[in-house]
């Protein structure tokens, strides 16, 4: 039986990537959740999130004519269809500017790292002449 677009199935995680994971459905098919549809907060690391042979819900968004299957776990869940940032609502403007400068500090930490390693980074020096 093919699936549906727009239907919800239970599905066991077969593989992990870094841009997702590949979801077998009852059917005997694969499709691919992508990283953006795993959770309603940002993915950084799937493995957070799911490991293989994990069950989950996941929604039918698309079926293209190769038989690429697109799925969703974050819109299968309840009340997905309305986003739930009610928590988010309630912070107060100093817990917000906290979180922000903080996760801002983290990303500038990995930026600073990254860059120094491919400009040769510290000790590097030159002899005089």
């Amino acid at each position: 039986m093919p699936v549906k677009v727009g239907s919800i199935v239970e599905g066991v995680v077969t593989g992990i990537t870094n841009f997702g994971a590949f979801v077998t459905l009852p059917n005997g098919e694969t499709g691919l959740v992508h990283i953006s549809e795993v959770a309603n907060s940002y993915v950084k690391d799937i493995h957070n999130h799911l490991k293989k042979s994990d069950r989950v819900k996941v929604k039918v968004l698309s079926v293209d004519g190769s038989g690429k299957i697109g799925l969703s776990i974050r819109r299968a869940l309840p009340n997905s269809g309305s986003r739930s940032f009610h928590k988010e609502e309630r912070a107060s403007f100093e817990d917000k500017l906290a979180r922000f400068m903080k996760e801002s500090d983290e990303r500038l930490q990995d930026l600073k790292r990254n860059t120094e390693s491919k400009r040769g980074g510290r000790g590097s020096y030159r002899e005089a002449y």
